[in-house]
């Protein structure tokens, strides 16, 4: 049989509309409020439940890292030193864990009306923002703390002011890793398995439960390309005053970002018009 008409897209590689997205910001904070309610709905200590993921971890890092390694921690106290990595690679983790199973998770409402895809995904990076405030303050209580009873004082530098950039950058970082993942997924969901088990070894190839100040110098260079180490750096230092911000590796950090942004927006653009067929 022969066809005289072939219905296809006529997106290009990159052809992504961010005004559109930005008329649809109304759907995404709905989505926000609905990812956010349905996680700690039906559940006793509801929000809460944001502030124990971490703390349960920290504890264990405390105990083994700082009490029986006795892993050096640039001077802060472990427990703290723990806490301030800890709630930055869950919020980047999180993410990136979520936004890695859009296709496949929301592919019933994909099929029923149109909105920009990428609605979802950005989404999740707003709902999971809200678990790390609600960390993030948490930290700080402790923090003061730690003041009154001068168990530690934070050495306050100019990089406090950084912790907003730091934020967006695992932000955009989280949705780059995420929507590559998401997109390759539609055809090979044997990458969804991999994902958990990924970011649990890529959580001790960065610096969370040591401090970069371990690494071997020659290995440095090597080692920073992980974006992930010098943000939780940076983030530390921002926070805590302990070991030290390099901008030449912060800014290459910044590099990979958004080289990792841009080739989840080429893929994910590239699956989004036709991964009903093959999800």
């Amino acid at each position: 049989m022969k066809f005289d008409t072939i219905i296809k897209s006529e997106k290009k590689w990159f052809d992504f509309n961010f005004n559109e997205l930005f008329r649809y910001k109304d759907l995404i904070f709905l989505f926000v409020r609905r990812t956010f309610v349905s996680q700690y709905k039906q559940t006793i200590l509801g929000p809460i439940w944001a502030i124990i993921q971490p703390l349960l971890t920290t504890i264990v890092f405390t105990i083994i890292f700082g009490g029986i390694a006795q892993l050096p921690t640039d001077g802060a106290p472990t427990f703290i030193f723990y806490m301030c990595g800890n709630i930055a690679w869950t919020y980047f983790a999180t993410t990136l864990t979520t936004t890695s199973n859009t296709f496949v998770t929301n592919a019933p409402i994909f099929g029923k009306v149109y909105f920009p895809r990428l609605v979802m995904p950005v989404a999740t990076v707003i709902s999971q923002f809200i678990s790390f405030i609600i960390q993030f303050i948490f930290m700080v209580i402790i923090l003061v703390y730690l003041y009154l009873t001068k168990s530690f004082v934070v050495q306050f530098n100019i990089s406090l002011f950084l912790i907003p950039l730091i934020l967006v950058q695992m932000a955009i970082l989280s949705l780059g890793f995420g929507v590559i993942i998401s997109s390759l997924t539609t055809k090979y969901r044997d990458l969804a398995m991999l994902v958990s088990f990924g970011t649990q070894l890529w959580m001790y190839a960065s610096p969370v439960a040591y401090a970069t100040s371990l690494i071997p110098s020659k290995w440095l260079g090597i080692y920073m390309l992980n974006p992930m180490a010098p943000i939780i750096d940076t983030f530390r230092y921002a926070c805590l005053g302990v070991g030290q911000f390099q901008l030449g590796y912060y800014l290459i950090g910044w590099i990979i970002t958004i080289l990792i942004l841009f080739i989840g927006l080429v893929l994910f653009n590239r699956v989004e018009k036709n991964f009903m067929d093959t999800i």
